[in-house]
């Protein structure tokens, strides 16, 4: 926020921001010195200036009818708005298009289930369904953080590179990531910044610390956050990969049987091997220890994620198959197009805010039958 100095002249920046979250107006150019007071321009060139700003926080929000479809004859009147417990005056209320960064985990190492074609396929029926106008970019990070591609409106050129760059990686570098998709997500106009999260939400370093830096980084750049997570189909999967104990009426072979079948490969087998019942017991504690582990922080996880979309104002998704897995692309796709955008100027000004001040949004509607949701709140003062 430029500083405010006494004036010899008044430079008055009205900005109606395009989805901003908290903005501040830009200066204007001052006009050019007309012949009749050039002989003043140095006097007044050399003056401070005061600049004027017109203020503006404007939240994403989703509103359904009752039977959970998409109501799209909201007006601005239908809303109501609370920041901080105050009622504040909607200014206005409009439907823009979406800026939505696909953050993809390719690290399933320990995750049987969590497999590139899967989230390729994922991300390819998301963007299909973006509506057009829209903005995307893609980035990976398994084994690494890395841009497959940038900002875009072209739905071919995304897809396309999913296709070719998404690649598996052994370890997951999910702080990274979160920290690299804020820097990403300046580039565009704030409002309606999306970032659609494809993980199991578990990073190889468990730095706890960084996480937490990572989350307050994508807090401060006002995005709305939806996550798919692989948590539930990967636990699913390694029970059934990894049983404790397995009930079988196929005999485990050791060497022994394997020489008898070398030395012997025409004699008949036991015919009644096959009407035999085997309990198998897993002895390989190493891998059970490394499972029960990871299962542990994917529950960890769930609670942080599915956090993080609830304070946003995204969706968190627990699918339990790998169809339903993908068809989420196309639900989430549908959810971030049928968002509005409201507007208003906040009562208690921005400029008074304290470094990372932190305002709660409350938001009701004047119809009945609405459901509404946004983020919780937002930082009025990044730093």
């Amino acid at each position: 926020m430029p500083t405010l100095h006494l004036p010899l002249r008044l430079v008055v920046a009205v900005v109606i921001s395009a989805g901003a979250w908290p903005c501040y107006g830009q200066e204007s150019p001052p006009a050019a010195p007309t012949p009749a007071s050039e002989a003043n321009t140095k006097t007044i060139d050399s003056q401070e200036q005061i600049r004027v700003f017109t203020e503006e926080v404007a939240i994403p929000v989703f509103v359904y009818d009752s039977n959970g479809r998409f109501d799209p004859t909201l007006e601005a009147d239908d809303i109501i708005v609370f920041e901080d417990d105050v009622r504040q005056t909607v200014k206005s209320i409009r439907r823009i298009p979406s800026n939505v960064l696909l953050l993809l985990d390719t690290a399933g190492g320990l995750n049987p289930a969590m497999k590139t074609t899967t989230t390729r396929e994922l991300a390819t029926q998301l963007v299909s369904n973006l509506k057009e106008g829209s903005q995307m970019a893609a980035m990976q990070f398994g084994g690494r953080v890395e841009l497959i591609q940038g900002w875009t409106g072209e739905k071919a050129k995304t897809i396309q590179a999913l296709k070719n760059k998404l690649s598996s990686g052994r370890r997951s570098y999910l702080v990274d990531a979160l920290k690299a998709a804020a820097i990403q997500l300046k580039e565009v106009p704030a409002g309606s910044r999306h970032v659609v999260l494809i993980t199991d939400g578990v990073d190889y370093s468990s730095d706890e610390t960084k996480l937490n830096e990572a989350i307050k980084q994508l807090l401060n750049v006002h995005a709305t956050i939806h996550v798919i997570s692989y948590t539930a189909l990967g636990r699913k999967c390694i029970a059934q990969h990894y049983p404790l104990v397995k009930i079988t009426a196929t005999k485990r072979k050791s060497a022994q049987d394997i020489a008898d079948e070398i030395l012997n490969p025409t004699k008949p087998s036991d015919t009644k091997n096959w009407r035999k019942i085997y309990l198998i017991v897993d002895t390989d504690l190493e891998m059970r220890r490394r499972n029960n582990a990871y299962q542990a922080a994917t529950r960890e996880s769930e609670l942080w994620l599915e956090a993080l979309t609830h304070e946003t104002g995204g969706d968190f998704f627990l699918p339990a198959s790998i169809d339903e897995m993908i068809k989420q692309g196309r639900l989430v796709a549908g959810e971030i197009c049928e968002q509005y955008v409201v507007t208003y100027r906040p009562k208690r000004p921005l400029s008074s805010a304290t470094e990372e001040e932190y305002r709660s949004i409350k938001l009701a509607t004047t119809r009945g039958g609405l459901q509404i949701h946004s983020a919780r709140g937002y930082v009025a003062k990044s730093p």
